[in-house]
């Protein structure tokens, strides 16, 4: 029988009103969600601290109101737990794998939570054109930071921040691919913490914002275009 930890006492503070609605997806993610492959059994002992809190705190970064696309979603992480902690967010989870995003899907509804799932790949023309000028980008474990940054950057409205959650390394990570992000467009990186006082380890996230583009080239006027109408 699975067996979902009670929360801890840091949930009540950022879940706020939407704790049941936090403690059923974590109960989703421990049942079904390992049933359809969806994250792994040994993972279900540490939900709220490896997972839930550990995505919902990023929302420290994401202005009020923020547009958020949250790419290679999977279980929903860091898409889902970021709308349960923040209500003001209009978020969109992109997801390649159908399984996942059937059951992505059903999860959103029994939590009646005004969520998108969108299935597709970041890089593909139709995902970019429909979802371009966000205002944030997240990513939790897709790729490395350069490749990510190709990805993720031309999703965001100029001045726009990817949020990607890294590990351990990413210092090295973040020398090893500055070059490569700045390529894309992208701002020298930052590494910040997310969650003091709240969760221990803290969160780390590495933000990226997108930089005016040098030449004005098409995708940097619609973009502008995008901007005018919202």
């Amino acid at each position: 029988m699975f067996h979902v930890k009670q929360p801890p006492a840091a949930a009540a503070d950022v879940f706020g009103e939407r704790l049941p609605a936090a403690v059923r997806y974590a109960v989703h993610l421990a049942t079904s969600g390992v049933e359809r492959g969806v994250i792994g059994p040994r993972e279900t002992a540490r939900l709220w601290d490896r997972h839930l809190l550990n995505c919902a705190v990023v929302a420290e970064v994401v202005p009020a109101g923020a547009r958020v696309v949250d790419l290679g979603s999977g279980a929903g992480l860091p898409g889902i737990p970021l709308a349960l902690a923040r209500p003001d967010l209009h978020v969109v989870l992109i997801e390649p794998l159908a399984r996942r995003v059937d059951w992505l899907d059903e999860v959103i509804a029994d939590l009646d939570l005004s969520i998108q799932v969108v299935r597709g790949r970041a890089e593909e023309t139709s995902v970019r054109r429909r979802w371009e000028g966000a205002d944030v980008v997240t990513a939790r474990a897709v790729a490395p930071l350069a490749r990510l940054a190709g990805w993720a950057l031309p999703l965001l409205r100029t001045g726009g921040t990817l949020a990607a959650i890294k590990g351990a390394s990413v210092a090295d990570e973040v020398d090893r691919d500055t070059v490569g992000v700045r390529k894309s467009g992208g701002s020298e990186p930052r590494i910040v913490q997310c969650g003091a006082g709240l969760i221990e380890p803290t969160t780390t996230v590495v933000l990226v914002e997108r930089l005016p583009s040098r030449h004005g080239g098409p995708r940097a006027r619609t973009s502008r275009r995008k901007e005018r109408r919202s």
